[in-house]
């Protein structure tokens, strides 16, 4: 009888703990992952994406979660940063090899959480493949109806903004990207909506800066857009809204042909999206000079496509300039800012 009893408590106490029982693997092509962005699905084990402000979302039972994300580590040592949020708490992390593992939250409430992963950096630092989510059970995630587009360079990408960590100046050049904490995205947070980005850092409308060999319009239709490749179908992603920031590396350039090409620009993305409202906006950076160039630029822009039929089609112009970021880019305080105003606009305008 004695003996009996040692053997069952010995089965006791080799039992696994509950966190070894429930905790399992998901895949990147699981159904109750959610993705948002132009991202390549060739592979649906390990979707590829390059551009700013990509994201990633999942909700998730248990108080812990990992996940796994490839780096393509261009150049052999660019690494890309994300901004891992759980619960609306953010940390910007940087990868550190190829592939990595990532302890995304423990310690939680053993109840339901929201993940959101979001590419920071820009496409031109390398692609990221998502690999899958470790964490007890996932469950169903309830994205907004709404959806909001934002063509831009730098400053959409949130280039130079974030200073927490690493000074301007030191480290990587982009060591204080931050795209899910730009503009856009606040913005679209702010109105519960849905955000793609389509920025490049330096690119123009008709000329871009830094022996960039491409021009917005070019590239508009593409899923990386640094390099011009990969077509994007434009049915998987219908915004209510299009704003666009161009201009900063443009210059100041002949007004017929900067405005024939914008017009032109306008046409494009109205073919792309039929329903949507496009407004055109001043460069948030742009001194003086520049701001008062595109604002007469804009003016005229937007009362030809008017005059021409098409009423879904606005401007705004920012109050001032924000240039505390690093490369006169403005910095995450006045990203906040920033989208202030355009929310306010977006608000107005759209009836939301």
């Amino acid at each position: 009888m004695h003996k009996a009893f040692a053997i069952f408590v010995l089965v006791i106490f080799c039992f696994p703990t509950s966190a070894q029982q429930i905790e399992s693997f998901f895949e990147a092509d699981h159904p109750l992952i959610e993705y948002t962005g132009r991202i390549d699905f060739t592979n649906p084990k390990q979707p590829r994406f390059w551009q700013p402000g990509v994201y990633i979302q999942a909700k998730f039972k248990g108080s812990r979660c990992e996940i796994i994300i490839n780096d393509q580590v261009l150049w052999g040592n660019s690494h890309n940063y994300i901004s891992v949020v759980v619960d609306g708490t953010v940390k910007r992390i940087q990868t550190r090899g190829q592939t990595n593992t990532i302890l995304a939250a423990e310690g939680l409430a053993d109840g339901e959480h929201t993940l959101t992963i979001c590419k920071s950096t820009e496409s031109n630092i390398g692609y990221l493949e998502f690999i899958g989510i470790k964490c007890e059970k996932l469950l169903a995630v309830k994205k907004p109806q709404r959806k909001l587009e934002f063509i831009g360079n730098s400053i959409t990408c949130g280039t130079g903004s974030d200073l927490s960590v690493i000074p301007c100046d030191a480290g990587q050049w982009y060591d204080q990207h931050n795209a899910y904490e730009s503009y856009g995205p606040t913005v679209a947070r702010a109105l519960d909506a849905e955000w793609h980005l389509s920025a490049v850092s330096g690119i123009g409308l008709i000329h871009s800066c830094c022996n960039m060999k491409v021009t917005m319009p070019q590239v508009f239709d593409k899923v990386n857009q640094s390099d011009d490749t990969i077509a994007w179908d434009f049915n998987k992603y219908q915004p209510d809204a299009v704003t666009i920031a161009l201009g900063q590396n443009d210059g100041a350039q002949d007004s017929v042909t900067f405005s024939s090409a914008y017009v032109q620009f306008i046409r494009s993305i109205r073919s792309h999206y039929p329903k949507a409202h496009i407004v055109v906006l001043t460069s948030p950076m742009a001194d003086e000079k520049l701001k008062a160039l595109l604002k007469n630029y804009l003016s005229g822009i937007v009362k030809h496509v008017q005059d021409a039929g098409d009423k879904r089609v606005s401007k705004f112009f920012f109050s001032r300039s924000y240039n505390s970021g690093c490369g006169g880019h403005p910095d995450l305080q006045e990203h906040q800012l920033i989208a202030k105003e355009l929310t306010t606009y977006l608000k107005n305008t759209l009836k939301w």
